[in-house]
């Protein structure tokens, strides 16, 4: 059967399939990806990803699983100004076997290996250490968790992320308690299934496509501050921010997600060469302008893979903002949107370029002075 009728005829499984896929996506927004290196060596104030520490990457071939082990570290107890916050250093990993990524599912253990409540878990981060983003001259974002993320789960026949043996990731987490007790020992796991590749003609069918997650801000192509969010101060009235790039690879993007925050109005994405607006979206707010849902749109139907995007033209994400007080709201403001994009076939995807200069500022952003330690009382600090 054809994909496009599995997915015509499963119309109900497989939104909740593209919907999964964008939480994976808009993880990464909330907590943005990293950067890394290749062979040359660093840019001056940037370390060598293979000198980085490691984390310890396993291949179970019985079930199918890459288990991912960040190393322990002593998290506090809260404080009287609020939840203690521990910020991992950056690791590297590398990949032990060949296998194409369908499922992922991270958590936080204690010092006996037993599994903690996943309020403890901030933010767990999975980059390729070889490869661009498709919009983006920084690092390919794989995948990425918090503690509202559900485990993801796609058909392993179907769709997968491919990564090889040898391969070098890199990681790194942030853990929060807001409780009176410190944990000691406590580390980051991620189960991530991943189907082997198999040899011979019906092994190489599978998966049917190679897919990969993808992300625009309307902040590209850096952040301000060293792995922070990329928000933007919200004056009173209206705001409008957008930013615009060309893909690297062409292929079809497959659905669409966004994030934004209160007082959003829009979020579009559109080719900017035609005028397309491809997505428009506005968000489910209630009276007061708080933002309770943004919908989700999938691209593909019976006669389509999804929107094919093409390297010769430039496309555009803009927010619109309307706040109604009177005051300017600090970081207020947001506007990503990601999804899931499956390249023409024969497409081979791009390398990371470490001369390039937005590459060598995510760099440095991901190695600033806040890259690894601990943070106390941060009551005040956004979630």
């Amino acid at each position: 059967m054809r994909v496009m009728d599995y997915l015509a005829t499963r119309a109900g499984r497989a939104t909740r399939i593209v919907t999964l896929l964008l939480v994976v996506g808009l993880a990464r927004i909330v907590c943005p990806a990293l950067a890394h290196s290749q062979a040359g060596g660093p840019a001056p104030g940037i370390p060598d990803i293979a000198a980085l520490p490691h984390a310890t990457m396993t291949f179970d071939a019985k079930q199918g699983q890459l288990i991912l082990d960040l190393p322990p570290a002593d998290l506090p107890a809260s404080g009287a100004g609020g939840m203690a916050m521990v910020s991992s250093p950056v690791y590297q990993a590398d990949v032990p076997a060949s296998c194409t990524i369908h499922s992922s599912r991270a958590s936080v253990l204690d010092s006996a290996g037993r599994e903690l409540p996943k309020v403890f878990l901030h933010h767990v981060h999975l980059s390729d250490a070889g490869h661009r983003d498709l919009f983006l001259a920084g690092t390919l974002h794989l995948l990425a968790a918090s503690k509202e993320t559900p485990s993801v789960a796609v058909p392993a026949l179907i769709l997968g992320l491919p990564v090889t043996q040898g391969q070098r990731l890199i990681t790194w987490s942030m853990l929060s308690n807001e409780t009176p007790i410190a944990h000691h020992g406590v580390h980051v796991r991620m189960v991530i299934g991943c189907r082997p590749v198999t040899r011979g003609m019906f092994g190489s069918w599978f998966p049917l496509f190679r897919a990969y997650p993808w992300v625009m801000d309307a902040m590209f192509p850096n952040g301000r501050r060293p792995r922070s969010d990329r928000s933007f101060d919200l004056p009173p009235g209206r705001t409008t921010h957008s930013w615009e790039s060309r893909p690297a690879i062409p292929g079809d993007i497959v659905g669409i997600g966004g994030h934004v925050h209160d007082y959003a109005v829009s979020l579009d994405f559109t080719d900017v060469t035609t005028g397309q607006v491809i997505w428009h979206v506005t968000p489910v707010r209630d009276s007061a302008g708080h933002v309770l849902d943004l919908p989700v749109t999938r691209f593909y139907n019976w006669h389509r893979l999804g929107v094919h995007i093409d390297p010769s033209h430039r496309y555009r994400i803009t927010v619109t903002y309307d706040n109604p007080t009177a005051h300017v709201i600090p970081e207020g403001g947001m506007g990503s949107v990601a999804g899931l994009f499956i390249p023409d076939r024969g497409t081979r995807w791009p390398d990371v370029n470490i001369a390039d200069p937005v590459y060598q500022q995510d760099m440095l952003e991901l190695f600033g002075s806040d890259s690894g330690g601990t943070m106390a009382g941060m009551s005040g600090m956004k979630r």
